[in-house]
């Protein structure tokens, strides 16, 4: 008889062990071995890359150098509402996560109760009535569910899956943030250049709207010259107006990203022309994204707990036993409560088979199946996004080198023929519209130079965060 209570308690020790999720296995990566081979270009002004490190190991203070930035920033990661948002969202799944395993714990109740109650003689069987007095005491675990099959370890894993993947959302929300932040302060950047640009032009045309008028007014220019500039120095104008209205709305971007009001001790910023970023990151092999990207962490979590979910309903199908019970003191006289023999104790397990659902078990197993396969999906559409984010970011980065150098070489020739075609007009020998049409040239020339460093700068950003860089604010071999 003692063997075969050992044998029972055994094989409820064995069942109490084992879960009925799937294994898990990850899905081959569907994306390239290696990235696509792209022509190569240098580009210029670069600074020194940080000892050959991956984007994800730069702190965003060594990749970012401008004071003023860097000042950004941190008061986006302290007070933007979209990461607060994030971080609050942690903490509720953290919460539920605690919920769900307390369920694998018994929950111990204490309660204490008396009642007093008079029964009528007839009730008794005599004459007399009586007054019954009864209280207890007790201490009991109600409702304990015996996970043999692991249905409720298949749900705190499913709630801890869910933690982690709101986590790496959290980081990925910081990371996009961090190059929200310096894309927006570079377009600030890039509209100043222009607005530069424009004043410079307009001071210019005016200068020379000047010169033709004197010359109409002396018989030396025909009025058509004279409407020409005039034309051109309200064009000008127009392009100042428009710059001025987009550098607005452009710091208003920037205000709502910090989530406060510019400081007014803010340093002063770099001018475009002089910003400096880390040019040569590494991006190493494309499978090294599948530990570097927050996303594709986050999708791969998603993917676990949809499997621990595909445990909890095959474990449906399976009996479910309930333990309740408890121990304490009942007494009729309150007195004597926790004395003299008044100990009581209650166990009552309760055991339950699935036999008729209605269907109910069967739609779940399959829910539980198709969510699985749609987290399959999201987590291989992760890594091919990635892949193609970083593709495009490497080709551009090869390529802005070459389009930058024949940008400013475009630059520097409309600019000689701007000043060859004022001084033929200055000597009498072209008309004015010469002078306009390379005015305008070179107007066109110096805004494209002015967005190309713009978009070169732009896009290092972007590859700075699509191979997970922003995370960290230090680099891992910087001094803190």
């Amino acid at each position: 008889m003692k063997n075969r209570y050992l044998y029972a308690a055994g094989l409820t020790c064995l069942l109490a062990g084992c879960t009925l999720e799937p294994k898990y296995q990850r899905p081959a990566s569907p994306a390239a071995q290696d990235w696509p081979a792209v022509g190569a270009g240098a580009d210029s002004g670069a600074r020194t890359p940080v000892s050959g490190e991956s984007a994800s190991s730069v702190g965003w203070r060594e990749f970012y150098a401008d004071p003023a930035l860097q000042r950004l920033i941190q008061l986006a990661l302290e007070n933007n509402r979209d990461l607060r948002v994030a971080v609050l969202r942690v903490e509720q799944v953290r919460a539920q996560y605690r919920i769900a395993t307390s369920d694998l714990f018994p929950g111990v109740n204490a309660g204490a109760g008396g009642s007093r109650q008079r029964i009528p003689g007839d009730l008794r069987g005599s004459t007399d009535a009586a007054t019954v007095n009864q209280f207890q005491a007790s201490v009991g675990v109600t409702s304990y569910e015996l996970d043999l099959f692991g249905r409720v370890r298949s749900l705190s894993q499913q709630a801890l899956q869910t933690y982690f993947a709101t986590g790496q959302a959290r980081q990925s929300a910081h990371i996009a943030l961090v190059a929200e932040v310096a894309s927006q302060y570079l377009n600030l950047r890039s509209l100043d250049a222009q607005l530069d640009l424009a004043r410079q032009t307009l001071a210019s045309v005016k200068s020379a709207c000047e010169l033709t008028r004197h010359r109409f007014e002396a018989g030396d220019s025909s009025e058509l010259d004279l409407r020409l500039a005039e034309t051109q120095v309200q064009t000008a104008r127009v392009s100042l107006s428009l710059f001025n209205q987009l550098r607005i709305l452009a710091g208003n971007a920037l205000v709502l990203l910090i989530g406060c009001p510019l400081p007014e001790d803010l340093p002063a910023p770099l001018p475009l022309i002089a910003q400096s970023l880390i040019a040569d990151l590494q991006p190493g092999l494309p499978s090294d994204l599948l530990q570097k990207r927050p996303d594709i962490l986050g999708a791969e979590h998603g993917l676990k707990a949809a499997n621990a979910s595909l445990g909890a309903a095959r474990a449906a199908f399976f009996p479910k036993i309930l333990l309740t019970g408890s121990g304490g003191t009942a007494s009729v006289d309150l007195s004597n409560l926790f004395t003299g023999p008044s100990s009581t104790w209650n166990f009552s397990p309760q055991i339950s088979f699935p036999i008729f659902t209605g269907g109910r078990n069967l739609a779940g197993l399959a829910a539980a199946k198709a969510n699985r396969l749609i987290q399959v999906a999201q987590y291989e559409k992760a890594i091919q996004t990635a892949f193609r984010e970083v593709a495009d970011a490497l080709a551009v980065r090869q390529l802005m080198g070459e389009q930058l150098a024949a940008q400013e070489a475009l630059a520097e020739a409309q600019q000689k023929r701007f000043q060859l075609a004022e001084m033929r007009y200055r000597n009498g020998v072209d008309s004015y519209q010469a002078v306009l049409l390379a005015q305008q040239d070179l107007y066109a020339a110096q805004r494209g130079l002015i967005e190309t460093r713009y978009a070169r700068l732009a896009n290092l950003v972007t590859l700075y965060k699509v191979l997970g860089g922003g995370w960290l604010e230090h680099s891992s071999n910087a001094q803190k």
